[in-house]
C-alpha cells in the first residue's frame, strides 16, 4: 500500500512516528532503571561510608568504665528512669601538636572545666551545673596512671582528674552530689576549637574589651563572633575580667555554651548539610567518651532528645560556693542550697534560674530563703505543692550582654 506521495506505509511512516520503536524503550527504561541503581548504590555506599568514619573518630574509654564497674556498689542507684547525667570535663592537657601551644606537656592534666548536664526523663528542659575546679572535696582513692592508687584525701576538685582520670572525677562528683553519672565526655583544647570553627563561630557579647595576654585574646566591647583560637582564650581567660575568679571565668563559660546552644539548634546548622557534616566530624573527632556513647548512634540519640528544648528552658548555673574558710583562693559548698540543688536534679525535680542581683551576690543564703517563705501556703489553706526551687543563673534564651 502506498499514500498519495508514493511512499511505502501510509502517513504515519512519511511524517515518522513521536514514539521511538517498542523494543528501543525497552531498552532505554532498562538503562534508565540501571541508572537510578547505581545512583541509589552510590548514594548508600558514601552514607555508609560517611557513617563509619564518622562513629570511627570517637574515642572510647574502657579504662573509665572498667575502674567504675570496679567500684558498682559504691556508686549511687538511678532515682528516675528515663532522667540522664552526663558530666563534661574539659582537659587543660597539653600534649599533642595542637595542645602543646598552650604550655609545656608534663604528662599530668586536670579538668580546666567540669559541667554536670542534667535532661529530665520528659526532655523538656536540660539543667547544666558547673563545678568549680577549685572546690574543695573529698576524693576517694583513685587508680593512678602508673597503676597505683592515691590515698583518699580532701582536696580541690580537679586533682581528681590529674590523679585517676574521668573516673576518679565522676566517683568524686558522685560522692559530692550523690547524683549517679550515665555517661561523660572529655573534650581538649584542640576539640574545643574545631567544634566552633565548625559552627561558623559563636557571638556573643561584652561589656567592655578583654586584653588577656595569657589567654592570647584582645577584643573590643560589644558584640563579636568568636572563632576557635578566639573562644577558647574567652573560656579560659581568668584574670583580665572582673576580679580574676573562677567563678566569673564558669559565668563566661556558660554564656559561650548558652550561645553555641541557640547556634547550633538554628537551621542555619542543623538543616544545612555543608555545615552538618562538619560539626558532626569535628564533634565525633573530638570527644572521648563512655562506651554508651561511643557511637555515632549513642551521640545521635543524645542530640535528639534535646534539639527541640527551647533556649529558655536551657538552664545554667553554678553549684552554690563560696571562699573556702581555710583559704580564700578555694571554695566550698553552701549549704543548705547546695544539697537542695543536688537533690532536685537527683529526683528529677523542676527548678528555675534568675540572673544575680546585688542582693544574692552579698547574701544568696537570706534571698532564697525569703524567696521560699514568700512562696509558702497561707496558714490554713492546707497543704500546697512545693514551690520551685530558685537559684542564680541564666538560660540559653538570655538576650543581651550578661
Amino acid at each position: 500500500m502506498t499514500d498519495s506521495a508514493g511512499i511505502p506505509g501510509g502517513t504515519e511512516a512519511a511524517g515518522g512516528s513521536s514514539k521511538p520503536p517498542r523494543g528501543r524503550r525497552r531498552r532505554l527504561l532498562r538503562w534508565i532503571a540501571l541508572g537510578l541503581a547505581l545512583l541509589v548504590l552510590c548514594g548508600a555506599a558514601a552514607g555508609w561510608w560517611l557513617y563509619r568514619k564518622l562513629d570511627g573518630n570517637i574515642t572510647e574509654d574502657t579504662s573509665a568504665a572498667a575502674e567504675l564497674e570496679r567500684y558498682e556498689r559504691e556508686r549511687p542507684t538511678h532515682a528516675v528512669g528515663g532522667s540522664q547525667n552526663i558530666l563534661l570535663i574539659g582537659s587543660d592537657s597539653r600534649s599533642g601538636k595542637e595542645n602543646a601551644r598552650y604550655g609545656q606537656d608534663r604528662g599530668t592534666e586536670r579538668s580546666d572545666t567540669a559541667i554536670l548536664l542534667h535532661l529530665p526523663a520528659d526532655r523538656r528542659s536540660a539543667t547544666a551545673v558547673s563545678i568549680p575546679r577549685d572546690l574543695m572535696t573529698r576524693i576517694p582513692a583513685c587508680l593512678t596512671a602508673d597503676g597505683n592508687r592515691s590515698a583518699e584525701r580532701l582536696a580541690q576538685f580537679n586533682w581528681a582528674y590529674q590523679w585517676g582520670g574521668a573516673a576518679c572525677t565522676i566517683r568524686t562528683v558522685e560522692r559530692l552530689t550523690g547524683i549517679r553519672i550515665d555517661h561523660h565526655m572529655v573534650v581538649d583544647f584542640g576539640g574545643f576549637k574545631k567544634m566552633v570553627d565548625a559552627v561558623g563561630g559563636v557571638e556573643i557579647c561584652l561589656k567592655q574589651p578583654m586584653d588577656d595576654s595569657e589567654a592570647k585574646l584582645k577584643l573590643p566591647a560589644g558584640l563579636q563572633t568568636l572563632h576557635g583560637e578566639q573562644a577558647l582564650g574567652f573560656v579560659r581567660a581568668r584574670y583580665s575580667l572582673g576580679n580574676g575568679s573562677d567563678t566569673e571565668r564558669m559565668e563566661r563559660q556558660q554564656q559561650f555554651l548558652g550561645s553555641l546552644v541557640k547556634k547550633v539548634q538554628s537551621t542555619g546548622v542543623l538543616l544545612n548539610p555543608g555545615r552538618l557534616y562538619p560539626l558532626l566530624d569535628a564533634a565525633t573527632s573530638s570527644v572521648t567518651t563512655d562506651p554508651g556513647l561511643a557511637s555515632l548512634r549513642g551521640l545521635y540519640e543524645l542530640v535528639r532528645g534535646v534539639r527541640d528544648v527551647p533556649a529558655e528552658q536551657v538552664k545554667f548555673l553554678t553549684v552554690p560556693r563560696r571562699p573556702y574558710a581555710a583559704d580564700p583562693n578555694r571554695d566550698e559548698l553552701v549549704q543548705p542550697e547546695a544539697a537542695q540543688l543536688f537533690e532536685q536534679l537527683r529526683m528529677d525535680r523542676p527548678l528555675t534560674v534568675t540572673p544575680p542581683t546585688a542582693e544574692t551576690e552579698q547574701a544568696p543564703e537570706t534571698a532564697r530563703a525569703a524567696e521560699g517563705e514568700a512562696s509558702a501556703p497561707p496558714k490554713g489553706t492546707g497543704s500546697a505543692p512545693a514551690p520551685v526551687p530558685t537559684f542564680t543563673g541564666t538560660t540559653a534564651g538570655t538576650a543581651g550582654c550578661r
